[in-house]
């Protein structure tokens, strides 16, 4: 007998599972049971597993019986006429949808001419196994799935034209590529996706070599004179919006530029940009600590006196101000109310990015890299025709991360440029390789999209000949600008006096137990002295019961709160964090005894 389990629960026995998975692949295919229920029989397990719950991906195929696929040519005709939907053919038990339990036990075929008795279902579209961002890599099956997975993701990080309405948007930390391109090598899933509604990258040439060793480990150049003319050029955009409160006792905050009196005024400089309304005007320039939206608010804790009397009115600074290490232009400001009724102040700022050292490119097959070194245009190494590279690729990311699709697409991105066209690259449809090379043949250059090109400084021939072609180049939103950030001394946090955590709050870059390990194995030991001490404190602590004292600053005396007053008490430097775990100690009943000695 064989065990049947519904969703990973027993439900029962049957004598013959193969008869039984086919008796229900055709009730269901005949619309007796519903189109949501999927099974395989393992045979290795000797048990059927049938799933129908939410939550499975699951995806469609054309079933195929006797080496031949249901779909017919009257059904195409049909569908172009209208006269059927998808859906339909579903319902038909033409196509049917299976996840990834059913299709252990499926032969599945990519295309119709490689179809056989064994095979059971049919692909609609071999690109039908890629979601959208992985359709719009060109020559996809050249290769790895990684690689294609990564190319996938980094799609997804690139800067490009995002919304039409951006000017009117408030949206939060979103990026503008100033001139996007469609790109020359395109696939199918370009048409369908209108990607000519929202590019995100740029067609440029690209050479394959190492230069000078500033691109090693999947470093590029730049040339200077490419950025010069627009090339990886972007607006960051950022809000900064405060809200009137209201608050118990009618009391609100209130939005203008802050008197004098008010506790935490800053300084006249701060608010140097607020015009009468306490409000920032469009177009200044700021940077870090100026105020966009000046305000104050009540007092945080008020006191059961104080609520009815009308002589105290100390109220606070609460202004919105430029965070550490941001910069930027006033884009527009906008009034308005929220759901609440309160006044609501929206100012959204914008900061132009130019590519420089450290920005992260990609193209599309996976292969990223940040800038290690911009070039000037003079400087570039240039072809015998004179064209001089936008980006120099290293060739060490090649060979072992095998993106072949990524040569194919500087060969396919050069025919097309000298056709003036757009050259197909479609996952396992696209132009062939052959074709593409005996059309480069016939425009005057090599077949292999090798080229000679001469050094730039002293105009003498490379040896080599260098790969070099077109190429869509995406500019990804890890910017350098973004992530810049270091610290000397600066806020602490209240409970462990170590420096803050993050680049917005001023934090420090912490220096954990394997980072600690390298500077020993390096012999640094002064560095680590003083990444270890930067918390130091003078603790008093008892000579008699080992217990840290307590020290009065009123009195200037210190007692210990075991043994009292007259016991021998003497200071020591330690870190708080140790301190603070001898607290945690005692909170646990355990006794952190604490024995001194004198140091000569």
């Amino acid at each position: 007998m064989t065990e049947v389990y519904m969703n990973g629960r027993y439900v029962g026995d049957v004598e013959d599972p193969a008869k039984f998975v086919e008796s229900i692949i055709a009730a269901r295919r005949k619309g007796e049971i519903s189109k949501n229920v999927n099974l395989n029989y393992y045979q290795d397990k000797n048990e059927v597993q049938i799933e129908n719950q939410r939550g499975r991906l699951r995806r469609p195929l054309l079933v195929v019986k006797d080496g031949k696929p249901l779909l017919l040519e009257k059904h195409l005709q049909q569908l172009e006429k209208g006269e059927i939907t998808f859906a339909d053919l579903v319902r038909q038990g033409v196509i049917e949808y299976l996840d990834a339990n059913e299709e252990e036990g499926a032969f599945v075929a990519f295309f119709a001419r490689e179809l056989t008795k064994e095979h059971t279902h049919l692909e609609i579209s071999p690109t039908a196994i890629f979601g959208l961002c992985g359709s719009l890599v060109p020559y996809a099956n050249h290769s790895p799935g990684a690689r294609i997975a990564m190319g996938s993701k980094n799609q997804k990080q690139s800067l490009g034209f995002y919304a039409a309405n951006f000017t009117l948007r408030m949206d939060m930390d979103v990026n503008i590529l100033h001139t996007p391109h469609m790109p020359i090598v395109q696939t199918l899933m370009h048409q369908y996706s209108d990607y000519d509604k929202h590019p995100s990258g740029q067609n440029i040439v690209v050479a394959v070599m190492a230069f000078k060793g500033y691109n090693m480990e999947d470093a590029i150049i730049l040339n200077k004179g490419s950025i010069e003319r627009g090339f990886g050029r972007s607006t960051y955009y950022r809000p900064a919006v405060v809200e009137e409160l209201r608050y118990a006792g009618g009391l609100t905050d209130e939005i203008c530029i802050p008197d004098k009196d008010v506790k935490g005024y800053k300084t006249e400089r701060d608010y140097r940009f607020l015009d009468a309304d306490g409000i920032i005007r469009p177009e200044a320039v700021v940077a870090e600590g100026d105020v966009v939206i000046g305000k104050t608010s009540p007092p945080r804790f008020l006191s059961g006196t104080e609520e009815y009397s009308l002589t105290t009115n100390t109220r606070r600074e609460s202004s919105f101000t430029i965070k550490h290490g941001e910069r930027g232009v006033v884009d527009f400001v906008i009034l308005t109310e929220n759901e609440e009724g309160n006044k609501l102040i929206q100012v959204r700022l914008r900061d132009e990015r130019i590519p420089e050292v450290g920005d992260k490119f990609t193209s599309r097959h996976g292969q990223k890299g940040v800038v290690g070194l911009i070039v000037p245009q003079t400087d570039m190494p240039f072809s015998a025709s004179g064209t001089v590279p936008d980006i120099i690729f290293s060739p060490h990311g090649v060979p072992s991360r095998m993106t072949i699709s990524h040569l194919i697409e500087m060969v396919a991105g050069k025919v097309g440029c000298l056709g003036g066209r757009f050259v197909d690259g479609t996952t396992f449809e696209s132009e062939p390789e052959d074709k593409l090379r005996k059309e480069l043949l016939s425009y005057g250059f090599r077949e292999d999209g090798t080229e000679t090109f001469y050094d730039g400084e002293t105009g003498e021939a490379y040896q080599a000949k260098l790969f070099v072609g077109n190429m869509y180049y995406l500019k990804l939103k890890h910017m350098v600008a973004n992530k810049l950030h270091s610290r000397a001394r600066g806020p602490i946090q209240l409970l462990t006096r170590q420096p803050t955590e993050g680049r917005s709050k001023e934090g420090g870059l912490r220096l954990g137990e394997m980072e600690k390990d390298t500077f020993v194995a390096h012999g640094a030991s002064l560095l680590l002295k003083e990444r270890f001490d930067a918390d130091k404190t003078i603790v008093p602590v008892c000579e008699n019961c080992g217990i840290i004292a307590i020290y009065n600053e009123f009195k200037d005396a210190s007692y210990c709160p075991i043994c009292g007053d007259n016991v021998e008490i003497s200071d020591i430097e330690l870190s708080y964090a140790f301190k603070l775990i001898l607290d945690e100690f005692k909170s646990l009943g355990v006794y952190p005894k604490l024995k001194l000695t004198t140091k000569y």
